[in-house]
């Protein structure tokens, strides 16, 4: 499973469109009885984990056997202006593009891709975030 973002340095803008690629690879079609893709933002560290989903797509066995897992898939979604990335002392909040594998058999495989949001014409940990619509 990979998951590619459309800008190498994963930092994107508020307000911006964030577009991923995705494929999956050494599973057959028949061990899969979904696939999840989403957006989503979690805090780690001090007290509760907390996590919002911001863009999410399911498909279903029968939807994934008409697309197929040859070709690569993309998703597209507009980012929202908060809550921004944050890397503190007690508490962090990172984005991260999720897919999800569930398996006829029961088990479920996850990776992540982080990126960092930020604010509009703003840099976080030297990175100077550029609009996304300079992405390939």
């Amino acid at each position: 499973m990979s998951i590619e973002l459309c800008r190498e340095d994963g930092v994107y803008e508020g307000g911006c469109e964030l577009t991923a690629n995705w494929r999956i690879s050494r599973v057959t079609l028949d061990c899969l009885s979904a696939i999840e893709v989403s957006v989503l933002w979690f805090t780690e560290g001090k007290g509760d984990t907390d996590l919002n989903v911001h863009y999410f797509e399911r498909l279903e066995k029968e939807q994934i056997h008409r697309h197929g897992l040859a070709d690569q898939q993309s998703l597209s979604c507009v980012l929202p202006a908060t809550p921004l990335s944050y890397h503190g002392r007690l508490i962090r909040l990172r984005w991260s593009v999720r897919l999800r594998l569930f398996m006829t058999n029961g088990r479920e495989i996850v990776t992540n891709q982080p990126f960092y949001l930020v604010a509009v014409n703003s840099s976080q940990n030297g990175l100077t975030a550029i609009r996304s619509s300079d992405c390939p």
